[in-house]
C-alpha cells in the first residue's frame, strides 16, 4: 500500500474528519517514523495531526506504553484543563493506538505549532526547559506513579545495573577489561554511593513518582515567538520512579560542556551556571510538590545517573557493543570515559551544587 493510502486508512481508523490534504515526514528523532498530516475540514479550514508508527523492536510493549500515556495525559487534562498537553486520538474501539495489516503500530495526536531546541546554550532557554520538566512533575505530583507499567524493568535500578556490570567484568567475554582498568576501578570506588538512592527507593524512602526518563531539551515544545514552554513531549518512557532521576538526567546532559562522546577529556566539565539556570526553572515549579528528602538528593541523583550512564557505555563495550549504536570500535569506551570524567567533576563540585539547589529553593519560596 502506498504511504498516502496508508495514512488515509490510519486517519479513518481514528475517526478524523475531513480528507487528507498533504503530508510530510518529520525527520527529527531516530526511533519512530513520524508524519505531519494535514486535513481539509468540512468547513474548508486546514487542521494538522501527527501520525506516528512506533518502532516495536525498540518498544516491545507498545500497548503498555500507550496505557501509561493515556493515564498520564488524561490526568493532566482533567486537573489542568486550560493547559496544553499531548492529545492522542482514539479509534472506534476505544484504543489510542491501531495495528495495521502489516503489523505496524500507529498512533495519532494533535499537531502543536512550536519549535524545539536540540542544543541548550542560552541560559533563559535552559531555565525554561527546567520549568517545563518541573511543571510536568508538579502536574503529576498527585498521581500515584505505582499504577503505571514499568515498561523497561529496572531501567534506573543502579544497584542492579552495578551488580550486572561487575559480573560482566569478571566474565570479560571479549578480553576488553584491560582497556578500561582505570574506569572500572573508579566505578568500584563509588559503587556504594552510586547505588544508595536505588537501595533507599526499594525500601520506600522516596515517593513513587511519574518519571519521564528522557528529559532532553528537545523534548520540550516552545512557543515560536515568546520562547516559552508549551508542553513536554515524547512520553514513551513514562514510568514509575524517582523524581530526582529525571532532574539529574536533564542536568547531566545540559550542563556538560562537551558532547557525550568527547574524546578530549580536558573539554569535559560540569557547567554550574547552566545547572543553576535549570534549577531556577525546575525548583520554581516543584518547591511545594516534592519532599525535602527528594530535593536534598537532587545532586546525588545527578552524580548517580552520570555514573550509571558511564557504566552502561562501558558494560556495552565489554559485552561486544550490542546495545548502543557505535561509529567506531572504541566508541562506547570513549563515551564511558567522558561520562565518568563528568561524574568526577560533579562529585568535586557537589557542595557548590547543593548550595545552588537550596539557594534557588529559598528564592522560589520568597517569590524571587
Amino acid at each position: 500500500m502506498r504511504l498516502f493510502d496508508t495514512l488515509c486508512m490510519i486517519g479513518s481508523r481514528f475517526q478524523l474528519p475531513g480528507t487528507v490534504y498533504s503530508f510530510e515526514q518529520i525527520t527529527q528523532g531516530n526511533i519512530n517514523s513520524t508524519y505531519k498530516v494535514s486535513y481539509r475540514m468540512p468547513d474548508k479550514s486546514i487542521k494538522s495531526y501527527m501520525f506516528q508508527r512506533l518502532n516495536t523492536v525498540v518498544f516491545k510493549n507498545p500497548r503498555e506504553i500507550m496505557k501509561n500515556i493515556d493515564n498520564v495525559t488524561t490526568y493532566i487534562r482533567k486537573n489542568f484543563p486550560s493547559e496544553t498537553v499531548l492529545h492522542f486520538h482514539h479509534t472506534s474501539d476505544g484504543d489510542n493506538f491501531f495495528f495495521d495489516g502489516d503489523g505496524s503500530f500507529w498512533r495519532v495526536m494533535n499537531y502543536i505549532d512550536s519549535i524545539t531546541f536540540n542544543v541548550c546554550e542560552d541560559l533563559s532557554v535552559i531555565a525554561a526547559t527546567g520549568e517545563a520538566f518541573g511543571h510536568f512533575q508538579m502536574q503529576l505530583s498527585g498521581f500515584d506513579g505505582s499504577v503505571l507499567y514499568e515498561t523497561i524493568p529496572d531501567f534506573h535500578n543502579t544497584r542492579k545495573r552495578l551488580d550486572t556490570f561487575f559480573s560482566h567484568v569478571t566474565e570479560d567475554p571479549y578480553s576488553r577489561v584491560n582497556d578500561a582498568t582505570e574506569e572500572i576501578e573508579y566505578i568500584s570506588s563509588v559503587r556504594l554511593k552510586a547505588g544508595e538512592l536505588s537501595d533507599r527507593f526499594a525500601k520506600g524512602a522516596f515517593p513513587v513518582r511519574v518519571t519521564h526518563n528522557d528529559t532532553k531539551c528537545n523534548n520540550v515544545l516552545f512557543d515560536r515567538v515568546t520562547k516559552r514552554p508549551i508542553a513536554v513531549i515524547d512520553l514513551d518512557t513514562v514510568m514509575p520512579g524517582m523524581s530526582m532521576v529525571d532532574f539529574g538526567d536533564a542536568v547531566r546532559c545540559i550542563a556538560n560542556t562537551a558532547d557525550e562522546d568527547e574524546p578530549d577529556l580536558s573539554r569535559v566539565f560540569f557547567d554550574t551556571a547552566k545547572f543553576r539556570a535549570f534549577c531556577k526553572g525546575y525548583i520554581g515549579q516543584v518547591k511545594d510538590a516534592l519532599t525535602a528528602d527528594e530535593i536534598d538528593n537532587m545532586v546525588l541523583a545527578t552524580f548517580t545517573i552520570t555514573v550509571e550512564l558511564g557504566m552502561r557505555f562501558l558494560d556495552d563495550y565489554i559485552m561486544g557493543d550490542t546495545y548502543f549504536k557505535t561509529d567506531y570500535p572504541e566508541h562506547n569506551l570513549v563515551r564511558a570515559r567522558c561520562q565518568l570524567h563528568l561524574a568526577k567533576d560533579i562529585q568535586k563540585k557537589s557542595d557548590e551544587l547543593n548550595f545552588i539547589v537550596h539557594d534557588e529553593l529559598e528564592k522560589a519560596r520568597q517569590g524571587r
